[in-house]
């Protein structure tokens, strides 16, 4: 059992990273065969980003090690259930002098919940420029999205409130508080920082894994913005349908990065969002898409 805190029984920063580099580490089943564990505390429906991240390393498997990941695509299929492991199948598409690409097929009960198109590249030089990071608060000077909910636990279930301020191997700052009881009608627009509670054990390949892990968590939500909802607003459906991924530069997920979003479109039941992650130093080393079903249905 990993090491707690005694006082209030709490696992510490330490021990929630030991358990997310083992939920997003795969076991060889066989050749191009990996099995993804389930999340011991997780419950109900597997969160997209466990499933993404997991797709991911199967796939950096199969790869030669001096090739890192700069790419993936990926579609939802259907819920994952948080009782069972989570089986990938590869598919070694190409390998060239420079690139190498990869087709994952993630599964439960031999059913597809996830399939991924996935690159990676030997590193190169080339030519150089990126968007300009937005100057923002900084993080110290921010409140954790936990304690943003303890500040309306009064107001929300008992149960909900324990799941949301759980121990997260994540910890997130939003630069303006959004309200998930109150939501504001405000521009499709967000600004986060974000960071692995604690360092990360592994190599660079598992820091990109927990990077797309995380770029899961609220991207979706900033096309609810300019609507007045949220997630848990009266009868809300939402779902991430696909999500893509594309990696600039290396990764150290257990510093403080900014996660800025935005959404240009929503119609027909969906919303799309895009995001940009930057380095505290400012490098741009990530971009997201995502576009997910966002649906009112009515009492």
């Amino acid at each position: 059992m990993p090491a707690t805190d005694t006082s209030d029984a709490r696992p510490t920063p330490a021990a929630l990273m030991e358990g997310l580099e083992r939920l997003l580490s795969v076991e060889e089943l066989d050749t191009d065969l990996y099995r993804g564990l389930r999340n011991p505390g997780g419950q109900g429906r597997v969160f997209g980003g466990q499933v993404i991240a997991q797709a991911l390393m199967s796939a950096a498997a199969s790869v030669e090690p001096d090739r890192v990941v700069h790419s993936m695509h990926a579609y939802f299929m259907r819920p994952g259930d948080e009782d069972l492991p989570i089986i990938c199948r590869v598919e070694r598409d190409f390998d060239g002098r420079s690139f190498s690409t990869r087709r994952v097929v993630a599964m439960q009960k031999g059913k597809p919940i996830l399939n991924m198109a996935t690159s990676f590249q030997v590193p190169e030089e080339g030519f150089s420029h990126q968007a300009e990071m937005p100057e923002v608060p900084q993080p110290e000077d921010l409140v954790s999205d936990a304690e943003l909910i303890k500040r309306e636990s009064a107001a929300l279930p008992e149960a909900f409130v324990k799941a949301m301020t759980r121990p997260r191997p994540i910890e997130m700052r939003a630069v303006k508080p959004w309200s998930l009881l109150h939501p504001q009608k405000s521009e499709p627009v967000r600004q986060i920082w974000m960071r692995a509670v604690g360092p990360v054990a592994g190599d660079q390949m598992m820091h990109r894994a927990i990077l797309a892990y995380a770029s899961d968590m609220a991207l979706l939500s900033t096309s609810m913005q300019p609507h007045g909802v949220s997630w848990i607003s009266p009868n809300m459906q939402s779902a991430s349908l696909d999500h893509a991924l594309w990696m600039h530069d290396d990764v150290k997920a257990d510093e403080w990065m900014l996660y800025v979003t935005d959404s240009p479109w929503a119609g027909a039941g969906r919303g799309f969002n895009r995001g940009q992650i930057f380095a505290r130093d400012g490098r741009l080393i990530a971009s997201t898409a995502q576009e997910g079903l966002i649906r009112q249905r009515r009492s």
